[in-house]
């Protein structure tokens, strides 16, 4: 058993209101400067929709995260040790600029000082590249709100498993279902944005698991970009090298939360640590689709079994950062309570950034009737859900219906038993066995309403207390005594 720490969050969907003041607080601190002009470390998307990139769930168009091959064996969909070199130099399921957006803006200087004349004045869009005018045809957030739209919304590649009636459902108008998808790097177990570095300059920190580039190492072949499902690596035109999120590390390392995070107007995000084995991946990541889930979840360890907190331990893991393992929301979501579940883990990369699928409205409409609790069947809600199960499920359970409909009953549960204890309308039986039937208990049931609805910044965030003279000694040569991995955004890429 090979125990290793590993920072995780999890984002809450149902309180997500789509605001991106998260998105805003990222794009301040880290991508400001020239050459990130098109990147959002963290983006909000409208689901169901395209995304950005353009349709980046696609695999067999863009080719990222790993596949099971017909040896058994786990293999990068976007490389090989036989194309490698010759990828360097072309890369096909690479996404462009059109893929992103060609990032703009305005021509105030025209509209402030134009001569006086008949016409009013306007700011045209000017190209952030090449400085011309330019039409804008897209954005990062382009599909924004529109989850009825015949041109995004039904581009989602999430739709083609399901029926057509339930196609029909999700776009009709008057039962309209969208929700909001908040994205950042997953920092993942098994990082395939990693393997298929040819310089090495990506790497996975020791003590916390977070995926950063080495800024000096990185040689702008762009095998990241291609091979991360997420495309949350990017391409620096200016610099020549590639950039992510690094979860704001200089602020885990302080005590404060990242700042998208630290942002978040709908209070969705948790974060902390989980501790995994790490002599599981290899076999999890072989396993079925419909395994996938139980597989992740299965390398996440008991914090609070003394085997795992010895062997720990002995791996070199602080006992400060096991302590705060067994206080960490994250494994409460994810392996205590089963609610918390990956984004796409048929990728197979074992993202450590869950979500928490949306139960949508408390009514909805079915048939020309509003939909409301049947004490028969209490559970014809979530059956009868706006987005559909099979929808989700692709999303967030590799297409196992069972883990997502677990969940949102379990929530569901939850919601009954609140109405119980607050409104009165459901009696103290019928909220007993909607408990019962969700796999759910009334002190759990507790436990989860105060973390989803009334949780405190220090239960949000439990961050370990990170060994800040191991992460200063790591951005230092011992040899020339200068910073090797640190930063180093604003310098361009050594010539001759």
């Amino acid at each position: 058993m090979d125990v290793r720490s590993q920072i995780s969050m999890v984002f809450h969907l149902d309180k997500c209101i789509g605001c991106h003041t998260c998105s805003i607080a990222c794009k301040n601190i880290w991508t400001d400067r020239k050459g990130t002009d098109y990147m959002w470390w963290n983006n909000v998307e409208t689901k169901p929709g395209t995304g950005y990139p353009t349709r980046w769930e696609d695999q067999v168009n863009y080719k990222g995260g790993w596949r099971v091959g017909d040896d058994g064996e786990l293999h990068l969909r976007s490389t090989s040790k036989g194309s490698v070199v010759f990828n360097l130099f072309h890369s096909p399921t690479q996404p462009s600029l059109d893929d992103y957006y060609e990032p703009w803006t305005y021509d105030y200087e025209n509209l402030f000082n134009a001569p006086e004349g008949d016409d009013q004045p306007v700011a045209r869009p000017v190209s952030m590249i090449t400085g011309e005018p330019m039409d804008i045809e897209a954005g990062p957030n382009w599909d924004d709100d529109m989850g009825g739209s015949p041109i995004y919304a039904e581009s989602d590649p999430n739709l083609e498993d399901l029926s057509p009636q339930e196609r029909q459902q999700m776009f009709e108008i008057e039962r309209l279902a969208f929700f909001y998808l908040p994205r950042i790097c997953n920092h993942c177990l098994n990082p395939s944005c990693v393997a298929s570095c040819p310089s090495g300059a990506l790497y996975k920190r020791g003590e916390d698991g977070i995926v950063l580039i080495n800024q000096e190492r990185c040689r702008a072949w762009r095998s990241c970009v291609s091979a991360c499902p997420y495309k949350k690596t990017y391409f620096n035109w200016s610099t020549g090298k590639s950039e992510k999120c690094i979860l704001c590390y200089p602020r885990l390392e302080t005590g404060q939360a990242p700042a998208c995070f630290h942002s978040c107007v709908g209070r969705i995000r948790y974060l902390g640590n989980v501790l995994y084995d790490a002599d599981r991946m290899l076999e999890a990541a072989k396993r079925p689709d419909l395994e996938l889930v139980d597989a992740e979840r299965e390398m996440i360890l008991d914090p609070h079994d003394p085997d795992v907190t010895a062997q720990a331990f002995a791996n070199g893991v602080p006992e400060a950062v096991i302590d705060s393992a067994q206080k960490s929301p994250v494994y409460k979501f994810v392996k205590e309570w089963g609610l918390a579940l990956p984004l796409h883990v048929e990728f197979r990369t074992f993202p450590m950034l869950f979500y928490v699928p949306p139960l949508l409205p408390v009514m909805s409409k079915q048939e020309g009737e509003v939909v409301r609790t049947d004490t028969e069947d209490l559970f014809a809600d979530v059956e009868k859900a706006r987005a559909p199960i099979r929808y989700l499920s692709r999303m967030f359970a590799a297409g196992n219906d069972g883990k997502v409909r677990y969940a949102l009953r379990k929530q569901y549960a939850v919601r009954l038993h609140r109405r119980h204890r607050t409104v009165g309308d459901i009696d103290h039986e019928t909220a007993l066995r909607a408990l019962a039937e969700a796999d759910c208990t009334e002190d759990q049931a507790d436990a989860i309403y105060k973390l989803a609805s009334l949780p405190t910044f220090d239960e949000r965030f439990v961050i370990p207390a990170m060994q800040r003279e191991q992460a200063i000694a790591m951005t230092e040569d011992p040899h020339e005594h200068k910073q090797s991995v640190g930063f180093g955004f604003l310098t361009g890429p050594k010539r001759g």
